[in-house]
């Protein structure tokens, strides 16, 4: 099947090529490498490549016409909080008018389309306060970021309910694994800490350590996506992906501790304005399709070290 992953040199994206070229599919990629990298996938080669922004709308359905893909998996957006926060306009063209005439290309050009996935994220829940987070819990959107999010969602939907595209939107937690840049804005908390013990430089929390996330490993994020390309249930449906399991950042730095076998310096901050204090994701309906994790928290770390130590 040929597959276009937007946005698919960046962190997420580019684990979701791999596996998607493991399974022997015919993957392409389009990204602008504003946060990603071509590093990420040399097993992409050039001609299944595009580097261009999704904006570049000509460019975009020239690529949709001629390739007649089976699945998208649209990744490609603003990512960080802060650039929505200081661009919301520049990023709601990006994260939501780019994803609308995404999926117009769909509904014109590709009438055989399997699946459109959409990478929305835990954001759309804000500092909601019911445990765990499901899909039925109250939306509290508190950056541009989480409504384009939020407002994609309900796009994608739409476009399922409206015109019967097969599409689905996957909310990520907090992702973390090999080929997250710990220099990004956009980076999650872990490969800051890694990065931390790496060089020995002091890692600070924001507030008192015993806030907690719900950890997920990438390579769980892309079973999720293989298993919701497999059940049509999931047409017009959002799941979360996540472990249904909190964990405390102090808790995540004993375990660094155990890996590295060594102590950093740590710092305590005040809490940042909007900073959640409890999150984890109730996984049942995603279970329900057949989703199981596969790495404890433990387990996908030390993978992750093992990975970022041989590259």
């Amino acid at each position: 099947m040929k597959v276009l992953i937007t946005g698919g040199a960046g962190f997420i994206g580019s684990h979701v090529a791999e596996h998607f070229i493991k399974q022997q599919h015919d993957v392409y990629v389009v990204d602008n490498l504003s946060s990603g990298y071509r590093a990420n996938i040399p097993f992409i080669d050039d001609d299944h490549f595009f580097h261009t922004d999704i904006r570049n709308y000509d460019e975009i359905e020239s690529i949709i016409q001629t390739h007649q893909f089976d699945i998208i998996i649209h990744l490609a957006a603003v990512v960080s909080v802060v650039d929505t926060v200081e661009n919301p306009e520049e990023s709601n063209d990006v994260n939501i008018s780019a994803l609308v005439h995404l999926l117009e290309l769909c509904r014109k050009h590709l009438s055989h389309l399997k699946k459109f996935i959409f990478a929305s994220s835990a954001a759309v829940y804000g500092n909601e306060t019911t445990l765990p987070k499901s899909i039925n819990s109250h939306i509290q959107p508190e950056s541009p970021y989480a409504i384009q999010k939020y407002s994609s969602e309900q796009y994608v939907k739409l476009y399922h309910t409206l015109y019967h595209l097969p599409t689905t939107s996957l909310r990520f937690f907090n992702v973390y694994g090999p080929k997250q840049d710990p220099q990004s804005q956009y980076s999650g908390v872990l490969s800051i800490m890694k990065n931390c013990f790496d060089h020995d430089k002091t890692f600070t929390f924001f507030g008192d350590g015993e806030q907690t996330r719900d950890f997920v490993y990438v390579k769980d994020i892309v079973q999720a996506v293989q298993v919701v390309l497999k059940q049509q249930a999931s047409d017009g449906q959002v799941y979360n992906v996540g472990t249904s399991q909190p964990t405390s950042l102090l808790a995540i730095y004993k375990t660094f501790v155990s890996l590295y076998q060594k102590e950093i310096p740590v710092a305590f901050a005040d809490p940042r304005d909007g900073d959640v204090k409890h999150s984890y994701a109730d996984i049942e309906p995603l279970k329900q399709l057949g989703f199981l994790n596969r790495y404890t928290l433990q387990e996908g770390l030390d993978e992750y070290l093992k990975f970022e130590m041989n590259h």
